[in-house]
């Protein structure tokens, strides 16, 4: 019987079918956010919503029977939990105390399409694979923020003093030269009086975004054929001893010829 449930679960029908539903219910709430359209079908909304989420009930439920007989595995898969969270947010109270909640559980039941998705997972994986691997790289950028900002503030508070006038306002200038948006006209403001000036522009969109963000991609890149490699079930360490066994053979093979 969990076998029977395990092939229904794997199926690509039924994750077909589960998918439907979460873009459905993406619609719906689209046209929930008209108000009109909110009270003139508040009851089919209710039932709606009520069916949707059962669904989500019974699928959930079916995949937990799918691990048979070591129903603990379920929770130590951690969409397995993610998924479980927003079906019992779902099931709150849409009046009283929990109504924001609930509400908000709904919004969140939109969030499954990762789950449901394996190349969602792929790039969400990546992510926070990437997160602690970016700790030297956001050290760097800080550093460079820091330093320049202070610069910015001895060179152009005077002239420019709504960008440069603090420490703080400087901070958020040269995050806007990150974005690549109003450098020029922020460089022009100062140029009559410090003719040098993109000398101070032009190094910190080299260093900061042509080279330090792509070291942001360098490590997503990096770790996102790392995750592709664990989710295809790849195993570095094997295919290196895979292929150092062959060249054995094949040497030995050459000797006794």
């Amino acid at each position: 019987m969990f076998k029977i449930i395990a092939g229904i679960t794997n199926s690509t029908i039924f994750q077909n079918i589960i998918l439907g539903v979460i873009v459905f219910n993406a619609a719906l709430l689209g046209f929930e956010t008209e108000s009109s359209f909110r009270e003139q079908y508040r009851l089919e909304l209710g039932l709606v919503h009520y069916l949707i989420t059962s669904l989500f009930i019974v699928e959930l439920a079916l995949r937990f029977l799918s691990a048979a007989p070591r129903f603990g595995s379920f929770f130590k898969d951690g969409w397995n939990v993610f998924d479980f969270v927003i079906v019992v947010a779902s099931l709150l109270p849409t009046g009283g105390q929990f109504a924001t909640v609930a509400r908000l559980a709904r919004v969140l039941r939109l969030l499954r399409l990762i789950s449901v998705s394996k190349e969602l997972r792929l790039i969400v994986g990546t992510m926070l694979r990437s997160i602690p691997s970016m700790g030297h790289v956001v050290a760097l950028l800080s550093i460079l923020l820091y330093v320049y900002a202070i610069i910015g503030n001895f060179l152009f508070a005077p002239i420019d003093p709504e960008s440069w006038g603090s420490l703080r306002l400087s901070l958020l200038t040269l995050f806007q030269i990150l974005t690549l948006e109003g450098w020029v006209e922020l460089q022009q403001r100062v140029l009559p009086a410090y003719p040098f000036a993109w000398i101070f522009f032009i190094s910190f969109i080299v260093i900061a975004v042509f080279v330090v963000i792509n070291l942001f991609i360098a490590v997503v890149t990096n770790n996102l054929q790392s995750v592709k490699s664990e989710e295809e079930g790849e195993n570095p360490e094997r295919n290196i001893k895979s292929q150092l066994e062959a060249i054995r053979l094949e040497l030995s093979r050459l000797r006794r010829d």
